[in-house]
């Protein structure tokens, strides 16, 4: 395969212009940090709190449109044992934003916390929190390979670069604009990213739609042409299996400090509420052309194309189908543009979880350890900690190739067990250390139990529908939502039978290691935010500020 010179030329202006970005950022927010009276930990992750409703509402939906989403929607939709249904991730995320909006921007935000896991910080205590935090700090590690196995793929096929090659050049890229500038480089540069992603993406669709290597995708929706149906369907004992999944990407979202930290970081609550919303809506636009593009690859003759016969399913390269359609169905140049889009997708998700990752281990690890850390100090454990996540999250694409591995990994973590620690610690009063730490231990010993076969892990409990396929035990229960559901009643459940044996002296309240009398009125946790109430909101300076 030749050289992809338009695509190169298009990946190292791409490159330039988002670290030139990145590093304008910086240089921005090191003016404004000598204005302010905010700790060091609040700017590097918050901005200070000053972004505005329009950089708001791009680095939100930046931060979910990754090389998986792109990639994985078309590979979804040209998949014939799945199609369109079973590929609902721009509507699950925008539901997901409509309940973030609705019920959790406003707690979190005006109770001026800087990361998902300070609420619990403030009601358990700091060293249940830290063991708590390894849980989403894992999380943001193992997405980062989701990225940049996306892209590094995705050039490979294109531009016919190596693999590894494409994925330090993005990794090394990521970490220098996250390291000098923190959440103000982020920002920036998703603005950048997701309107390249945006523009790239619609750009490529007509010339994908007017290729005349495909029948009419409106004849092919239900039936076999070239392949299956790219509508796909549910079968009746797969129903809950794609309801289990439906709520897992719908409500594990929920439980990401990604989401958290745009809502937190942004100038009052009123606007953190309105970033989901219209959020909500941008981001299924976004996921449009790669519905479209997934669409006509299942209905390619691809005999007529330069790709030829066997087709990407029948090859085993459903996964890179949307790179594949692109390189033959358009022109060079637009293709150029794709791997772009591609890249562009990949360095605005990348960056947020670095940055997430980060956050969680400086201000819910880090400073249980060492709460009397100076401005300087944490600056440095802020450094070190982007460059270390960056370095490891790009080592795990080594381990293995598939997307759909850690991207599962991921979303079970934070669905069947923080989710339901993030509800209780939020909205129900009776929760407490006791029981966050039975939901905890319940859910992890559930999710193990009932196996998963991406991972190896043998199926130790049998519920209604499992079966035996090539050897391997299925299961069509939907076992992440009841495992979900076990953590949740094990929390209630324990957290009230210790309140009642503590508080009504059924227990030696020296045995009280969670201090459950004294949840009334908790006191902030301890080293906790050096911002808390220092400065209203109307003193922050919006990010670009429109008047919005």
């Amino acid at each position: 395969m030749a050289l992809n010179i338009p695509g190169l030329i298009m990946m190292i202006i791409f490159y330039l212009l988002v670290l030139g970005i990145g590093i304008w950022a910086s240089v921005k927010s090191k003016k404004m940090e000598k204005n302010t009276q905010g700790g060091q930990v609040e700017f590097s992750f918050l901005a200070n709190r000053s972004v505005s409703l329009v950089v708001g509402v791009f680095t939100m939906t930046a931060t979910w449109v990754g090389g998986s989403f792109i990639i994985g929607i078309a590979e979804s939709v040209y998949d014939p044992t799945r199609g369109l249904v079973w590929a609902l991730v721009p509507l699950q995320t925008s539901i997901s934003f409509i309940i973030g909006g609705l019920f959790f921007a406003k707690p979190m935000r005006e109770n001026q916390y800087i990361s998902m896991m300070d609420p619990f910080q403030r009601k358990y205590g700091n060293k249940l929190t830290a063991v708590l935090s390894i849980i989403p700090l894992i999380t943001d590690v193992v997405w980062i390979p989701t990225c940049l196995i996306s892209l590094g793929a995705t050039m490979s096929v294109v531009i016919d670069l190596s693999f590894s090659v494409c994925v330090w050049i993005s990794t090394v890229v990521v970490i220098l604009y996250t390291v000098l500038g923190g959440l103000y480089s982020v920002a920036y540069t998703d603005v950048i990213q997701i309107s390249l992603v945006f523009l790239s993406l619609w750009l490529c669709v007509p010339f994908v739609l007017t290729s005349d290597v495909y029948t009419d995708i409106s004849e092919t929706v239900f039936n076999h042409t070239h392949h299956g149906s790219w509508l796909g369907h549910v079968e009746s004992d797969e129903v809950w299996r794609w309801i289990d999944q439906f709520l897992l990407m719908t409500l594990g979202n929920l439980a990401i400090q990604d989401f958290h930290q745009r809502t937190l970081s942004s100038s009052s609550t009123s606007t953190a509420r309105i970033i989901c919303f219209i959020a909500a809506g941008v981001i299924i636009t976004v996921g449009i052309p790669s519905v479209l593009i997934g669409a006509v690859a299942a209905s390619t003759d691809w005999n007529c194309t330069s790709y030829g016969s066997p087709s990407p399913y029948e090859r085993g390269q459903a996964a890179m189908v949307l790179p594949i359609t692109l390189q033959n169905l358009t022109p060079i140049y637009i293709s150029a543009f794709g791997i772009g889009a591609v890249a562009a997708a990949v360095m605005s998700s990348a960056d947020s979880f670095l940055l997430s990752a980060t956050t969680i281990f400086t201000t819910n690890i880090y400073q249980t350890i060492r709460s009397q850390a100076s401005d300087k100090e944490l600056q440095w454990v802020i450094r070190l900690s982007i460059v270390a996540a960056g370095l490891v999250g790009t080592s795990l694409i080594y381990l293995d190739s598939s997307i759909m591995v850690f991207w599962i990994l991921g979303s079970d973590l934070t669905y069947s067990i923080m989710f339901p620690q993030l509800i209780c610690v939020l909205f129900i009063r009776v929760s407490n250390g006791y029981g966050a730490a039975a939901g905890y231990a319940v859910a992890v010993v559930m999710r193990l139990l009932c196996g998963e076969p991406l991972f190896g892990l043998p199926v130790i409990l049998h519920f209604p529908g499992c079966t035996l396929e090539d050897s391997v035990y299925v299961q069509r229960f939907p076992v992440k939502t009841f495992c979900m559901l076990s953590g949740l009643v094990s929390i209630l459940l324990v957290s009230y039978v210790a309140s009642l044996l503590f508080n009504k002296g059924i227990l030696p309240e020296r045995w009280d290691v969670f201090k459950v009398k004294s949840q009334e009125a908790p006191p902030p946790a301890e080293g906790a935010r050096e911002a808390d109430g220092k400065k209203a909101e109307a003193e922050h300076e919006p990010m670009l500020d429109t008047g919005c």
